[in-house]
């Protein structure tokens, strides 16, 4: 299967690492509006980045592996993560989420300028439900449908260890749940609309270890001595975008989202940064 074909995402199923995953993610052509777009702005470029050689790929998820807390956007913005090939990096919607990152105590700097200025992030990464920049920021359903192997794969990989989603505007908000519901989280129906400060918990039977250990095999007692499998939770918040529509104009105010960042941070067991 070729990056082009429009089923190329579909293999992102049996990455058996995030590694793995990223490497084919970046290769990915199987949107043609996307791809022809990202190169575009690349070939463009805006002015004040005319020395800058574009990333225009596909931008993988970004932070610890061990998160957490995964906080979920949109998409990479066209002269940002498009630009520096990490998310939400060298634009001021970056600026604004990683100051409040490093403020909160999950970071080691408050900026974020290209994929090697040293940022570190611990207990929590940042990822998207599209991965190319749209035009006027604005993915298709078709678009998003196609490339949810890859932010379904990623929180697969991630495991248990995730314990919170801060989930940025109403467009992540259903992308996320709609992953999720796929991969058996009880998400409820209707569901739950988003919100700034929006909360819900969800749960998810924990998967049996391999071989049937946890039933005892067919037709035995459970190997626990009757007990049911203990459930998974997973906390979403709703956060507004960190776009600048919503900063210039006051809509998402630093303290708004270190709020949710501390909640977040609280909610995953983390402690004081």
């Amino acid at each position: 299967m070729t990056p082009d074909d429009p089923d190329y995402p579909l293999a992102a199923r049996t990455a058996p690492t995030l590694a793995a995953l990223d490497a084919r993610l970046v290769e990915c052509r199987a949107c043609p509006r996307l791809v022809a777009w990202r190169e575009h702005v690349a070939d463009v470029k805006r002015a004040s980045f005319r020395d800058d050689d574009y990333w225009a790929r596909p931008v993988p998820g970004f932070g610890d592996e061990r998160a957490g807390i995964l906080v979920v956007g949109l998409a990479p913005a066209a002269h940002g993560a498009n630009r520096t090939g990490r998310m939400f990096t060298g634009d001021r919607s970056g600026d604004f989420l990683f100051a409040s990152v490093h403020r909160t105590g999950l970071a080691n700097q408050a900026t974020s300028v290209s994929a090697d200025d040293g940022l570190l992030l611990t207990g929590i990464r940042v990822t998207a439900p599209v991965r190319c920049a749209p035009p006027d920021n604005k993915p298709t359903p078709e678009e998003r449908h196609r490339c949810g192997p890859y932010l379904a794969r990623e929180v697969e990989l991630l495991g248990d260890t995730v314990r919170v989603a801060v989930v940025l505007g109403g467009f992540g908000w259903q992308a996320l749940l709609s992953t999720l519901a796929e991969q058996g989280w009880d998400v409820p129906r209707p569901r739950p609309r988003f919100a700034h400060g929006a909360e819900v918990t969800l749960l998810r039977a924990a998967p049996p270890p391999a071989g049937g250990a946890a039933t005892g095999g067919p037709g035995r007692e459970p190997a626990d001595g009757g007990h049911a499998a203990p459930e998974q939770t997973l906390t979403l918040l709703g956060c507004f975008h960190v776009s600048q529509q919503n900063t210039f104009t006051g809509r998402l105010t630093p303290q708004m989202l270190d709020d949710v960042l501390l909640r977040a941070r609280d909610l995953a067991g983390l402690g004081a940064g």
